[in-house]
């Protein structure tokens, strides 16, 4: 059923829980066994990226003809969420990769969906690139700016987060458009990973280690025409329509799901540990259930706003009519959503006691949990937008506005 039907059925508890049963046993069977190994080996979840390649999960938005499940960002929430559950660094792999295809999908031509939609069935994974260090966490600012090389493109520049770093099959890279001394005049290109001139260093993190998001490292990188993005000076509308809605909704679905995989890990650690000179299990004391409980009505109203705005997004994507309606509710779900996965992992250790400080999922998941919070936009940033938004003021993103 694609997200062309606009009716009550599509986003009932029983539409959702059946595209949640679909993804859940690659989840359990593939994803989750190997979190530990990603972790430790800070290895690439490449294997997990092609099971849910083999079966759409890394097409979800995209229509049947190029190849996708036309699920929407509804079933890209969810499977998001699924995913974070029992592996963050997958999340945010899976995020970064639907995001750049959804993109291309909302943005490029058929002869660019062929080449670089259809094969990601078969495991083509893609991402974003588009922060640069100077501007720090104003990721929509770009210094870098790209050349002309006749018909074609030359990109030079260094970018400070881009997830799978090195290991993508194609970036989606901002600059400034050639030629321009306007810092808003922006320009999306589809960068194939295999080209001469790219330079991934090496990924060391606290947290999400499999994620490879480090920096990397544009040199004289040729760019044919044919894989310009849209048009140039087109990057602030694929911004504000493309990449900011679809990668923030996976973004956040990703952490409430992490949110809801330290919980699951707190509820089981005090089912099944007994104090046993007074003869309890951790369960029995009230304190651990007034905090599992906290986590988890947060966690249910959370639930309830993310499929109400994935429906949003659906239903305005179906009408033709713009997504940047829903950018500030987009950045609050955000940081709630961030910030719940630190308090739950934070309970998580509570309850685990000083076991939860021996290497294993509850410090894991306290590692991991914390990467949302500074992810673009950081969560004094986005604090700092809606602010902006409710008073009426200027957002001022490339400088004072007069």
């Amino acid at each position: 059923m694609g997200v062309q039907i606009l009716s009550k059925e599509i986003y009932s508890r029983e539409y959702v829980e059946e595209i949640r049963n679909r993804i859940r046993p690659i989840v359990e069977n593939v994803i989750k066994p190997n979190a530990e190994k990603i972790d430790k080996e800070a290895k690439f979840p490449r294997d997990n990226l092609i099971a849910l390649a083999k079966e759409g999960w890394n097409s979800v938005t995209i229509s049947e003809k190029w190849g996708g499940l036309d699920l929407g960002y509804l079933g890209f929430a969810i499977a998001a969420e699924e995913i974070g559950k029992v592996d963050a660094s997958t999340a945010l792999v899976y995020t970064m990769h639907v995001g750049a295809a959804q993109a291309i999908n909302l943005f490029g031509n058929d002869e660019q969906k062929e080449r670089w939609l259809k094969p990601i069935r078969n495991g083509l994974i893609g991402t974003f690139s588009i922060s640069e260090k100077a501007t720090r966490g104003h990721v929509w600012y770009s210094l870098s700016q790209a050349e002309r090389q006749g018909e074609d493109y030359i990109i030079n520049a260094e970018k400070s987060f881009t997830t799978s770093g090195g290991q993508a099959d194609f970036y989606l890279v901002q600059t400034r458009t050639p030629d321009t001394e306007d810092v808003s005049d922006l320009s999306f290109f589809i960068v194939d990973g295999k080209s001469e001139g790219i330079t991934a260093k090496p990924w060391k993190a606290l947290g999400v280690r499999g994620s490879h998001s480090g920096p990397i490292r544009y040199e004289n990188v040729r760019v044919p025409k044919r894989d310009l993005l849209g048009k140039e000076g087109l990057g602030k509308e694929i911004t504000s329509e493309g990449t900011d809605p679809i990668y923030i909704v996976g973004l956040a679905s990703a952490w409430l799901g992490v949110a809801q995989g330290a919980l699951k890990a707190a509820i089981d650690h005090a089912k099944n540990t007994e104090n046993k000179g007074f003869n309890k299990r951790l369960a029995d004391y009230q304190i651990i259930r007034s905090r599992l409980a906290e986590v988890q009505i947060q966690i249910s109203a959370l639930k309830a706003w993310q499929l109400d705005l994935a429906r949003q997004h659906d239903e305005l994507l179906a009408k033709g009519e713009s997504l940047a309606a829903l950018s500030r509710e987009n950045i609050e779900f955000k940081v709630q959503a961030t910030e719940l996965a630190d308090f739950a992992a934070r309970v998580a250790m509570e309850v685990a006691g000083g076991y939860g400080y021996v290497e294993g999922i509850f410090e894991r998941l306290y590692r991991d949990a914390r990467a949302g919070i500074p992810m673009a936009p950081s969560n004094h940033i986005a604090r700092d937008q809606v602010g902006k938004i409710i008073l009426d003021l200027p957002l001022e993103l490339w400088g004072e506005e007069k």
